[in-house]
């Protein structure tokens, strides 16, 4: 038990009339970066809040960091470092005053050379006398992660810390990442990134409030079992509304020049496609399951899900 930096079981959040999050369980190691997945309005920001101390859950038991998530959500808070979707630092400070006056909010002792350290830590110190509203959202991003990584977290919480950041500074920030996590610092970030999910150790998916699939990546695709196949021809996207009416087909999605179609019944997905088959235009290849396919494959299942 000691090997888990968060362990949570049944978890609930409610607003109003609103179950936000139910019955939310999650088990998260020392030193890994653990994905958190869903659509927009799945309820991966409340279910982050209320392990970081931010919320409390209405119901549930367990621990962040050895702390009771119920009762000691100020200790927790100490321990932990929550980055935000949305840059919250101020612009017309530099990168220095920036973390200094973040040090300062911590009450630190030693802010100057933690100030120092963590500028080096993240590349940043070539920068220390830039004002941060002259940054790139890259930039940015990496001083966002300086602030939360500054009072010596034992745990990182980030909330689509990479939306709006261009490839090569995503790439760049999930290798700080892992170099964090090979320290032992513990991960939770939540993505909309399919290839940002595939870098994680293991992933959650939840869906309207519900947790539908956990795991590493490879482990959620097997357990899932969707059968793909791959169109291509004459306009394969033509047919995608014929065979999303068709039993069998539990999505049909254009990629480039051909059309993806999955479903959990390999036999009937076959049937499906026969059609397509005779028709003799186009070419019908099995194909290996994505992350992608897995996760909008799932909306459906969810009781909240939007008809």
């Amino acid at each position: 038990m000691d090997d888990f930096v968060i362990d949570v079981k049944g978890l609930n959040k409610s607003f109003g009339k609103k179950h936000v999050v139910k019955d939310f369980s999650l088990q998260v190691k020392r030193g890994e970066i653990y994905g958190f997945l869903g659509p927009n309005g799945s309820g991966k920001t409340t279910s982050i809040r209320m392990l970081c101390g931010l919320l409390t859950p209405d119901s549930g038991s367990g621990t962040c960091l050895g702390y009771d998530v119920l009762r000691q959500t100020a200790a927790i808070k100490r321990e932990v470092g929550y980055m935000t979707q949305r840059f919250s630092l101020w612009e017309d400070l530099t990168l220095g005053e920036n973390l200094d006056f973040v040090a300062r909010m911590y009450g630190m002792k030693d802010r100057r050379s933690a100030v120092a350290e963590t500028l080096d830590t993240l590349g940043l110190s070539a920068r220390r006398d830039q004002l941060a509203g002259s940054l790139s959202g890259g930039w940015k991003q990496r001083l966002a992660l300086a602030a939360c990584m500054l009072h010596r977290p034992r745990l990182l919480l980030l909330d689509e810390p990479t939306a709006g950041v261009d490839p090569k500074a995503r790439r760049d920030f999930w290798e700080e990442l892992h170099n964090l996590a090979g320290r032992g610092l513990s991960v939770l970030v939540s993505t909309h990134y399919m290839d940002e999910a595939e870098r994680c150790h293991r992933l959650a998916y939840l869906a309207y409030g519900s947790l539908l699939a956990s795991g590493t990546a490879r482990e959620v695709v097997e357990q899932r079992r969707l059968a793909v196949y791959t169109l291509s021809g004459p306009d394969p996207a033509s047919l995608a509304p014929r065979l999303r009416q068709t039993p069998g087909v539990l999505l049909a999605t254009p990629f480039g020049n051909t059309l993806h179609v999955a479903g959990t019944d390999a036999a009937q997905l076959q049937a499906a496609l026969a059609f397509v088959r005779a028709d003799g235009a186009y070419r019908v290849e099995r194909a290996a399951a994505t992350l992608e396919d897995v996760f909008i494959s799932l909306m459906p299942d969810s009781a909240d899900a939007p008809q």
